[in-house]
């Protein structure tokens, strides 16, 4: 009586003798409850053994008493074997319970047992076969004759030989007499011949019968059909191959292509190809097809996807399977040019297939040709699943692989352009990773891993300290903030970065810093150059003033050099009185000196204004800078026929500045005021200047002419470099008067006029009494743009 069971011990197969024997349904007897039939006094024993059976993973056998259906028990000798798949682990038991019963009892009914012996192995599902203590084959079952066409008088000449494919036959033999010889088991597996002619693959089990002194008296053997195991074996391995080329990136091409030949190996009568869609113009962009002619694959490559003519693209945009049984005959594909194309190459059946993603977007048609007419089988359209399944993965995988390439291209070139690169931090462990533009800025080598000792030898030694704060705040989990910091390069080089970044906390707890460093070398370079070149664009503002001035300097100073020439002959000519008018003389040397002094004040006011020189913060009296500037000016404003107009009021606090930048801005408002004016005809040209306190800390001066305004543009443009409305202006003054006034923490704007003409207005901070000891110190260039209440002196 046969049986199986699984590797773990339950029975999942009872024979009909075994069934039939002992009176169980195959319902009652699966699993343990065979265990119902097991004479009492043997069934733990019986399990014992078993399960040592199991646990060894060895063949055995044991004796037991199985009752009959009628209640009485017989002896049975249950041999089992293990089946090992081809890495050696057991996927089934096979057993044969041999009624032992009347070799026991009487060696005369040896041969009925014999005979039942027979009858079952002929009933049981599989080619079982008897053999002599020397291997030579006694018989067959009724089974194994149907199954491979070969008579009782076959089996026994030798003839059986035939029956096992030529490939395998010499292992067979050579394992089988090495198992005889030994004593031992025999497992194996070959293909044998059936009886239409094709081969099946078979795993046979042979063990030896003894006797009771221990000699092999016969052996059966019991070979199971295991066809369907090693097709399954072999589509599994081929799914696993198309799957491992997928998972090593190996080219779509040559996925596609592996995919065809392996359905094409599964299927002979089926020629496979896989039609790419390029949904960007709705076109098939290539096929894949290894065992077609190019002549017949290559034309697809741009045809329209929404043909309603081509099987492929019915299928593609309608998301339906597509089978053309014989398109020679087919009445729908008569005026279709797949036609003549498909029967010219010497084809009649074309099945296509959508290949779709996981969302159900169409990304290619997987499609089958036969030389015959035919509808695809259960078996091709599993086939076919598969294929389109495993073409889904490769194709999904290589876009998202492509769509990432073009993304990392694309960072990359952004942090190249942009001189940013990244890295990250684990602080457990302290793996620090750098993006590739980030080794071109520290100048490091890029096949040498970073640590934070190298990182530490690139950093400014007076950054050091920063460097170390702003890491042990990280690794205490705070927040990170944003920081400047400065690389000193092995030539002496001194780059300056600005870092961005933050913490996160994975999911087991570990803490990472991610960051990303800019390299902002160019842009501080650029601005040091920006503030050497307003430097010079102020001194370039006040030096074209120069001219304009020329007259009215010449005016001023003519004025005292008279008066000096007058006193002095007047003080000659009352000298060489007689007597000498000595009291008037000196009265006259009075005026002369007076008046040279007075020169002397105007040259000094011209030499100052039109030097280099740094800038100080000192008291300065608003009132008395603007009336000087006023004194300077008079001469050309008098020419250009303005009205000039002060509002100086008295007990005006003094402002914190440079005593020179402020006049230049003020003479500048005075020229800019007058040259708005120069086209006005119809009204006076009124200049009205005045100072006054602006709030609690400050003290602003404005200049409103009765110009032509701002036009269009507005009033901050007036502000922009090198913005003009002069014919020959420059476009810098304003500018430069701003940037001034910003150095001396004030604010400088403009404003239209409720009549003609428009306003500019500039306020600084007062100098409090606190700085006045401060005594005059360079403006630090840190407060440039911030706005304060007062002015620091020193260094902050």
């Amino acid at each position: 009586m046969a049986w199986s069971a699984r590797p773990d011990g339950p029975i999942e197969f009872l024979s009909h003798p075994y069934l039939e024997y002992t009176g169980q349904s195959i319902e009652q007897a699966r699993g343990w409850g065979w265990t119902a039939a097991v004479h009492s006094d043997d069934l733990d024993g019986l399990i014992t053994i078993w399960q040592t059976i199991i646990a060894s993973g060895k063949a055995g056998e044991t004796e037991a008493r199985l009752r009959r259906f009628d209640g009485s028990y017989r002896w049975f000798l249950i041999r089992v074997n293990p089946l090992r798949d081809e890495t050696g682990n057991i996927v089934k038991w096979y057993g044969a319970n041999t009624d032992i019963d009347e070799r026991k009892r009487a060696e005369d009914k040896a041969i009925e047992a014999e005979g039942e012996l027979q009858r079952t192995i002929d009933g049981i599902p599989a080619l079982v076969a008897t053999y002599n203590a020397d291997g030579s084959r006694i018989s067959i079952n009724r089974r194994g004759r149907e199954f491979t066409g070969l008579s009782a008088e076959d089996v026994t000449n030798g003839r059986w030989r035939g029956a096992i494919h030529p490939d395998d036959i010499g292992l067979e033999e050579s394992k089988w007499r090495a198992c005889v010889t030994a004593g031992e088991p025999f497992e194996h597996e070959y293909r044998v011949r059936a009886v239409d002619g094709t081969y099946r693959w078979h795993m046979a089990r042979r063990v030896p019968l003894h006797d009771d002194a221990g000699k092999v008296t016969r052996w059966y053997g019991m070979s199971h059909d295991i066809e369907g195991r090693k097709q399954a074996e072999a589509f599994l391995a081929g799914e696993k191959q198309l799957l491992e080329m997928i998972a090593s990136g190996s080219l779509l091409r040559d996925v596609l292509s592996a995919l065809c030949e392996f359905i094409e190996g599964a299927a002979p009568d089926c020629v496979c190809d896989v039609h790419l869609i390029n949904w960007s113009n709705s076109t098939f962009e290539y096929a894949v097809a290894p065992s077609l002619p190019s002549a017949y694959s290559d034309p697809i490559a741009g045809m329209p996807v929404s043909g309603e003519l081509l099987p492929c693209g019915i299928a593609a945009s309608q998301k339906i399977q597509v089978v053309a049984v014989d398109i020679e005959s087919d009445p729908r594909w008569y005026t279709s040019p797949v036609r003549s194309h498909v029967l010219q190459h010497g084809y009649r059946s074309v099945w296509s297939t959508p290949v779709c993603s996981r969302e159900g977007r169409v990304l290619a048609t997987f499609c089958i040709v036969q030389r015959k007419p035919a509808a695809p089988s259960p078996h091709h359209q599993d086939l076919i699943a598969h294929a389109t399944q495993i073409a889904s993965i490769a194709i999904e995988r290589s876009l998202t692989e492509a769509a990432l390439k073009r993304t990392e291209t694309l960072l990359s070139e952004a942090q190249r352009l942009s001189s940013t690169g990244a890295f990250s931090w684990r602080l457990d462990t302290d793996e620090i990773a750098f993006s590739e533009e980030l080794y071109r800025i520290f100048e490091f080598d890029p096949n040498v891993p970073v640590t934070l000792d190298h990182i530490s030898g690139r950093i400014h030694a007076d950054d050091i300290p920063s460097l170390t704060t702003q890491m042990t705040r990280i690794r205490s989990g705070q927040s990170y903030l944003g920081y400047e910091i400065r690389l000193r390069m092995s030539d002496n080089r001194v780059k300056y970065l600005r870092t961005f970044g933050r913490v996160i906390r994975h999911q087991d707890g570990r803490m990472e810093c991610l960051t990303a460093v800019q390299d902002i070398t160019e842009r501080r370079q650029a601005e040091e150059a920006l503030g050497k070149a307003r430097s010079e664009l102020a001194h370039v503002t006040r030096v074209t003033s120069l001219g304009a001035l020329t007259a009215s300097i010449a005016h001023e100073v003519n004025q005292p050099l008279s008066g000096i020439i007058t006193n002095a002959s007047t003080c000659l000519r009352m000298l060489a009185a007689d007597p000498p008018n000595v009291d008037g003389a000196r009265v006259t040397a009075r005026r002369t000196i007076r008046d040279g002094n007075l020169a002397a004040d105007v040259i000094a006011r011209l030499r100052a204004l039109f030097s280099k020189q740094a800038p100080t913060i000192e008291p300065v009296d608003l009132n008395e800078a603007a009336r000087e500037v006023i004194a300077l000016s008079a001469g050309d404003l008098q020419r250009s026929r303005v009205v000039l107009t002060s509002q100086f009021p008295e007990g005006l606090p003094l402002v914190a500045g440079d005593r020179v930048q402020l006049q230049q801005v003020i003479m500048n408002l005075l020229r800019n005021a007058a040259d708005a004016m120069s086209g006005v005809e119809d009204r006076p040209k009124r200049l009205v200047i005045k100072t006054e306190p602006d709030g609690e800390d400050s003290v602003r001066l404005s200049v409103e002419d009765a110009g032509t305004g701002f036009g269009a543009d507005g009033p901050e443009r007036v502000f922009e470099a090198f913005y003009t409305t002069k014919n020959e202006g420059m476009g810098i003054g304003l500018s430069v008067s701003r940037s001034i006034i910003d150095n001396h923490c004030g604010r400088l704007w403009a404003a239209a006029n409720d009549g003609p003409g428009a306003t500019f207005t500039f306020s600084v901070p007062e100098y409090s009494k606190c700085q006045l000891s401060a005594g005059d110190v360079a403006l630090s260039a840190g407060v440039r743009g911030r706005r304060r209440s007062k002015v620091s002196v020193g260094v902050r």
